[in-house]
């Protein structure tokens, strides 16, 4: 009996590289198969803001480029939590008003009580944490639905931070340092410096991937796909930084007003944070794991119930340094802190930016992308002179749109079976 070897060849010998071409058709075919990801998004946002210049040359100026990040900034932390509790398909109605108690309780310590600012926001972020445990206890220990134990979180939190700002008192916030985090700006040469230092660790990071997945055997993109991502980001942060060095006040000679302002790399360096979580530990493929099929991932041995705590927590805790910044740039803090349409546009950033409703898919790019959106609507229609209903309408209409186009993709990867 002969038996006969079979030589294998190496995984890189069998693996074709994937050409340019290729890429671009793989992508086009994703597209059309529902997986859409932040495409309407960009979409959207590339729209709204050549329609905002055209019709209010303003919105492009320097100062204006810098609002938008101030404006949106609390919103956009608040959503990048948010992000972790609809990947698994809940939701959390008390966002918005848990970022109010957590101001409060900063605005109490620091100025009420005399403590540094550090002592403050560490009991922003405990509180922030202490009511994220408590409403995941109650959703994935006693059972209650999110919808209903965050709508009661809701309105208690509104209550309790009536308490704390005793009925409607308003709590200067005057600490620098506190104060600096929305209103400040980092000098020319660090604004530089950080979108060098980006562009670097996006280059590596994109680079070490190609090649392990090439020692690997693995599909990957070309080095032109690489390449050309790098260079996109290199250009979009060396535009924003200029823009943003650029002189913004209207005196100069009674203040200088230019720089990166200090909240965007806090935001910056938070997104990395979450997007290594997510995309490159055990836990972040939990979330996605139990968001997929809550039932497949308890079988395949994953602790359901710790991961559905521990979105809450993050998105409390994302709630509280929301707060931190809703309060610098304030400098106070009011019973409304939190309210009004705090967690509206929290959700409607979420979700415009691509994260699903039904859990399972979305980035915390997404609510920086759909935080983008919202700022965008809300500035550019401000400069236009409309009311805040009609930017209430807009906002919503967005909304709608992006719940539906998620709808839509799901059904059409459903159907050509790319779920």
């Amino acid at each position: 009996m002969t038996t006969t070897v079979v030589k294998k060849e190496g995984p890189a010998a069998v693996t074709p590289p994937v050409t340019v071409g290729g890429h671009v058709r793989s992508y086009v075919s994703r597209v059309r198969g529902g997986d859409i990801g932040a495409l309407p998004a960009v979409l959207g946002l590339i729209v709204l803001c050549t329609v905002f210049a055209i019709m209010r040359p303003s919105f492009l100026s320097a100062g204006n480029f810098a609002n938008l990040f101030t404006q949106g900034a609390a919103i956009t932390l608040i959503a990048m939590g948010l992000v972790f509790v609809l990947l698994l398909g809940e939701i959390d109605l008390s966002a918005g008003f848990a970022s109010g108690v957590c101001a409060a309780v900063l605005a109490n310590v620091v100025t009420v009580l005399g403590y540094p600012w550090w002592v403050a926001v560490l009991a922003a972020l405990v509180t922030g944490v202490l009511i994220g445990t408590a409403l995941g206890f109650l959703v994935a220990k006693v059972g209650i639905p999110s919808f209903v134990v965050t709508l009661a979180g809701f309105l208690a939190f509104q209550g309790i931070v009536l308490m704390l700002m005793k009925e409607g008192a308003n709590i200067s916030v005057r600490d620098e340092t506190l104060v600096a985090i929305s209103n400040r700006n980092l000098p020319p040469a660090i604004g530089w410096a950080l979108a060098a230092v980006a562009v670097a660790g996006y280059a590596a990071v994109q680079l070490m991937r190609h090649r392990n997945r090439s020692a690997r055997g693995l599909v990957t993109d070309p080095l032109a796909v690489v390449a050309a991502r790098v260079g996109v980001l290199a250009v979009i942060l060396g535009v924003a930084v200029y823009v943003l060095n650029l002189e913004r006040s209207r005196n100069v000679l009674i203040t200088s007003l230019k720089g990166v302002p200090i909240v965007v790399p806090i935001i910056a360096v938070l997104l990395i944070v979450w997007t290594f979580v997510l995309q490159r530990t055990s836990y972040g493929r939990h979330v996605y794991a139990v968001g997929g099929n809550k039932e497949a991932a308890r079988r395949a041995g994953i602790n359901v119930d710790r991961i559905r705590i521990s979105v809450f927590v993050i998105c409390s805790s994302m709630a509280a340094i929301g707060g931190i910044v809703a309060a610098s740039r304030a400098n106070s803090v009011d019973p409304n802190t939190g309210g009004s349409n705090v967690l509206l546009y929290a959700v409607g950033a979420a979700v415009i930016g691509g994260t699903s409703l039904f859990g399972g898919k979305g980035r915390v790019l997404d609510a920086v992308l759909g935080g983008a959106v919202v700022a965008v609507i809300d500035n550019g229609m401000g400069l236009m002179g409309y009311s805040s209903g009609v930017k209430y309408v807009v906002t919503g209409v967005v909304l709608l749109l992006a719940a539906s186009v998620d709808a839509l993709s799901r059904r059409r990867s459903a159907a050509t079976g790319n779920r």
